[in-house]
């Protein structure tokens, strides 16, 4: 009885994980015969879990909607991701904190002892790191919304924020008419929440700060997905300088002029930083640090010529760390247009 209880929650485990699986395939995950695979479902339909048989040759199942899971069925590794997801979560998305609090306690009291000692281990005390630049926690509403849309294939009606996430009033600077996105991504990178999508005002793929729109009702207006660009919405994002990010707030902030494409710079920028395209083989930088040498050697990294650095204090900067390099390297530095 014991070996077919754990067998019949091996069984339910493996229907969660995937949409269906023919009786086939499930008898030899479980290493039993397709006539045991077939009483082990009896064994769930007689505890209430739906079970629906898909007809064909090879036969096979599907567990039904409106079904509950225990936890028990995490494994090590999925309890662990469970426990990971739940205590940063809160960290990019705003008002969840007590919530997510509340479902990691709650796993915790029906986990089998092994796994709980293993997530109690693992409780994450998160320490601000000088070199991240996170965004503002975005609104789970907005979530909501932008989510929904993507999933349903909905045309989004959006606004987007002026400074301080204020809707600038028509007629003043910083106004812009609300949008018709179509939706395709949500994405996140560098702790920032962005949305991929069509924007019908530029006629044009446009990657927008999602905690920098305004998004109106759903409207229920259905589209037809589109190709995307180059088929990579990871590349998409990462290669567009013109995301609507703002810089993050440093101490110090400086900027220079880079000999370098928009696109290639935006793709190795911290978050938190913008890139000005200025024409096809340059664009200025603008980022923050905790201090001037921090941002000197951000600039550094690009391994390209800057001009036009400013303000005076990071130009000052760039003095001391050629003197130090200098100091460091035992020589003169070399001429224009040579390597050392």
């Amino acid at each position: 009885m014991a070996e077919t209880s754990r067998r019949a929650l091996r069984l339910l485990s493996l229907l969660t994980a995937r949409r269906s699986w023919s009786r086939g395939e499930l008898a030899a995950r479980l290493e039993v015969s397709e006539r045991t695979v077939r009483r082990d479902i009896d064994t769930l339909r007689r505890l209430g879990y739906p079970v629906a048989s898909l007809r064909g040759p090879a036969g096979g199942y599907r567990l039904g909607a409106g079904h509950t899971l225990p936890p028990l069925l995490f494994d090590s590794d999925q309890a662990l991701a469970v426990a990971v997801a739940l205590q940063t979560a809160p960290h990019t998305v705003s008002g969840l904190a007590e919530d997510a609090t509340r479902a990691l306690e709650a796993l915790e009291q029906i986990m089998p002892t092994r796994l709980r000692q293993a997530v109690e281990a693992l409780r994450l005390t998160r320490l601000q790191n000088y070199w991240e630049f996170p965004a503002p926690p975005i609104q789970a509403v907005a979530l909501q919304v932008a989510g929904g849309a993507v999933h349903r294939h909905e045309v989004l009606i959006a606004e987007t924020l002026g400074p301080g996430g204020t809707r600038p009033v028509p007629g003043t600077a910083g106004f812009s008419p609300a949008r018709r996105i179509e939706p395709h991504h949500l994405v996140v990178w560098a702790g920032r929440w962005y949305l991929v999508g069509f924007d019908h005002a530029d006629d044009a793929w446009r990657v927008h700060r999602l905690d920098r729109l305004h998004l109106h009702a759903p409207t229920g207006i259905r589209f037809t997905p589109r190709e995307l660009p180059g088929g990579d919405v990871a590349h998409l994002v990462m290669t567009t300088y013109d995301r609507g990010d703002t810089p993050a707030a440093w101490e110090c902030t400086g900027s220079a002029r880079l000999d370098l494409p928009a696109e290639t710079v935006a793709r190795w920028a911290p978050g938190g930083s913008v890139v000005e395209h200025l024409d096809s083989g340059h664009c200025r930088l603008t980022v923050g640090a905790w201090s001037w040498a921090g941002i000197a050697g951000l600039l550094a990294t690009f391994d390209t010529d800057l001009t036009d650095v400013q303000p005076a204090e990071l130009v000052a900067a760039c003095h001391r760390l050629a003197h130090r390099f200098r100091a460091a390297a035992g020589t003169g530095l070399p001429t224009a247009g040579t390597r050392p």
